[in-house]
């Protein structure tokens, strides 16, 4: 049975949060109370994201942000704490899918791109909110992983290693701040229903382009699997990769087991 969580007089700043996971987990925190602050390049899809949350009684702002620019981030992490007071959990969404191409034919400037915001991003936002979860004694870190951090897919040479990065990042994270009460924990939701998985099916360029689309979950799933994370039974898993491709792992969530298509 999953835990109730009640989010009353929490912020959580949520990376990439304009659509797909990312919104939809701010409409989750949202709804189990938080207060929400949304960042993103995309002015208009922020704004869209806001309204939509405020007309159903959430508590959201946004932020414009590009995760590629250290003082971006700094920026909307003040943003934050000037807003609320507090920045109670950060959520690491933002990420790409582009470049998907074989090594040989990558192009240099977008596969650096790739990994600005894949993986230096979830670092530059870390290192912006980590001194003010330190002086508060408290705090919630959640990295959105991939099986591609344990996987050698073709074409994805820069999704495969930012991700695995990211795994070692959150467990070294984790090494140095479980002690002063802040859990970093990544999330591995499987695959999922949203613009970037559209991408992979057209780009046809490895198993994962070739998946049934009625076999990706909805991006509220992994929005469950973010609260559940950010509770006090995320504890449990506290610098590992938390999967919710398992039968195990979505019964922890309180997910059913199979995705059947509803809607």
């Amino acid at each position: 049975m999953a835990q109730t969580i009640d989010f009353t007089n929490k912020t959580a700043l949520i990376m990439g949060a304009s659509k797909g996971i990312g919104l939809a987990t701010a409409e989750k925190l949202a709804e189990l109370g938080a207060k929400v602050i949304l960042t993103a390049r995309s002015v208009d899809k922020l704004e869209k994201a806001v309204l939509s949350i405020n007309s159903k009684g959430g508590a959201a702002k946004a932020h414009v942000c590009d995760v590629r620019d250290y003082s971006s981030v700094e920026a909307a992490v003040k943003y934050c704490i000037d807003e609320t007071g507090q920045i109670d959990f950060l959520i690491n969404n933002a990420g790409v899918i582009d470049p998907q191409s074989h090594l040989v034919d990558s192009d240099p400037f977008e596969w650096s791109l790739a990994v600005d915001i894949n993986y230096k991003g979830v670092y530059y936002s870390m290192r912006s909110v980590l001194p003010y979860m330190i002086e508060a004694g408290e705090g919630v870190i959640v990295n959105m992983s991939s099986g591609a951090a344990n996987s050698a897919l073709p074409g994805w040479s820069h999704y495969c290693s930012t991700k695995s990065g990211v795994k070692k990042l959150t467990e070294v994270a984790h090494s140095e701040l479980h002690a002063k009460n802040i859990r970093v924990v990544g999330l591995s939701p499987g695959t999922v229903a949203t613009d970037m998985m559209a991408k992979i099916r057209d780009a046809k360029i490895n198993a994962v382009s070739n998946l049934d689309w009625s076999v990706h979950i909805p991006p509220r799933w992994a929005a469950e699997a973010v609260a559940f994370l950010c509770g006090p039974e995320g504890n449990e898993f506290a610098g590992t990769d938390f999967s919710i491709k398992t039968k195990k792992g979505r019964e922890r969530v309180g997910l059913p087991e199979e995705y059947l298509g509803e809607k």
